[in-house]
């Protein structure tokens, strides 16, 4: 009796431990097979309709609903990591980024052939902005004398000869919609705004109150580019970026955030 007992322990035991060892095996293999996630950077100085950051989270936007798609269908969880616009290139060098979105070449001429970009997704128009009332038109090449508001850590080309020249000053914020508001509140004459966030910030103000363009200072096509490492699914993200923008997709999240037609 004591010999049958001590053996149906000792089948009862084995079955226990072959089938703990099923389950971990299981489980490791559902980790392994588990696609790692997509790391995307979300600039400090986006502002909506680009991105809205929360308690350091983005929250909603064009750029969060665009990044949110194509992890979904390249098939990897998103992550998101917000970083001031100077830092952006080093996180991607220090392997912390997988993907930068919302960038022009002519920002990065020298990058190396660690990263390959993506087709133009997005185009941005850069403008000098002034309050209602200011309605004279500024030319650019003769402007003196004034502060312009700026995002910090941004380069503008139409205005870095006046800047390098000294005939006018930066007044840097942290983002864009700060240069609208210090703009509003009278701090300098004329800030410089993408025209998406100054439509949305106008939309929320009264007709008597709405900023408007003087000058335009750029018009820039913005893609996204990936860095090239074995890990990280390049060309499907790339694909799936062609096949977003081929079907409108893209487009329609600018619509769907500006309350204005593309290309308007």
């Amino acid at each position: 009796m004591r010999k049958r007992l001590e053996g149906l322990a000792n089948r009862t035991s084995g079955r226990l431990l072959r089938a703990a060892l099923a389950t971990l095996v299981l489980s490791a293999g559902q980790a392994w097979a588990a696609p790692a996630p997509l790391r995307f950077s979300i600039a400090e100085s986006w502002a909506m309709p680009l991105v809205d950051v929360e308690n350091g989270q983005p929250t909603q936007g064009i750029l969060l609903d665009m990044m949110k798609s194509l992890a979904k269908q390249v098939g990897s969880p998103a992550e998101f990591y917000v970083i001031p616009r100077k830092r952006l290139q080093q996180a991607m060098e220090n392997g912390h980024i997988d993907v930068r979105c919302y960038a022009a070449q002519s920002w990065l001429p020298n990058l190396s052939g660690d990263y390959i970009w993506s087709l133009p997704l997005v185009e941005q128009r850069d403008v000098l902005v002034a309050r209602n009332g200011d309605n004279d038109r500024v030319d650019i090449a003769t402007l003196k004398g004034e502060k312009v508001g700026t995002v910090l850590g941004f380069f503008y080309p139409g205005l870095q000869a006046r800047f390098e020249a000294g005939a006018v000053q930066r007044d840097d914020a942290r983002n864009q919609e700060q240069v609208l508001q210090k703009l509003l509140a009278g701090r300098y004459r004329y800030g410089a705004s993408n025209q998406l966030t100054l439509n949305w910030l106008n939309h929320q103000l009264p007709p008597e109150e709405r900023m408007h363009e003087v000058a335009v200072i750029q018009d820039l096509e913005l893609g996204c580019y990936v860095r090239n490492d074995p890990d990280v699914p390049v060309q499907r993200i790339l694909r799936t970026l062609l096949r977003m923008k081929m079907s409108g997709e893209i487009d329609g999240l600018v619509r769907k955030y500006n309350g204005v037609p593309v290309g308007e």
